[in-house]
């Protein structure tokens, strides 16, 4: 239970770490207009979800869940931080670029999941 508490600490630890330097970067490329890092981490944590889930059992590498899922993508990607930032461009007032952006990360990510999955199922067959 100890170790893999750690294995989990360690991996979100690095999933934080990505996360704030893609919020970094992005910032830095496109402005903060857009929640653009906390949409791109969402996605491209759901994409590697979907492959990391078909891997994982096609390799039996299931020990390796907590620290690579919950620990390195919970720490990557972040619906907290969706949340915050659609209230916030909400209660600016653009409820049609708030509506824009839930609707693009939700159907985005499920496509990417959906997009991962395939993808790995694909190396499989």
């Amino acid at each position: 239970m100890i170790q893999t508490l750690v294995s989990v600490a360690l991996g979100g630890a690095l999933g934080a770490s990505a996360r704030y330097l893609v919020n970094v970067s992005l910032a830095r490329l496109l402005g903060h207009g857009f929640p653009y890092a906390t949409m791109t981490v969402n996605v491209v944590g759901s994409l590697l979800m979907g492959v990391l889930v078909v891997v994982l059992a096609e390799k039996s590498g299931n020990r390796f869940a907590p620290f690579l899922m919950t620990g390195v993508l919970g720490g990557f990607t972040t619906f907290s931080a969706f949340s915050l930032d659609a209230l916030a461009i909400w209660e600016r007032g653009q409820g049609a670029l708030a509506a824009v952006y839930v609707l693009g990360s939700v159907v985005l990510s499920l496509a990417a999941i959906v997009a991962g999955m395939a993808l790995a199922r694909g190396w499989f067959a």
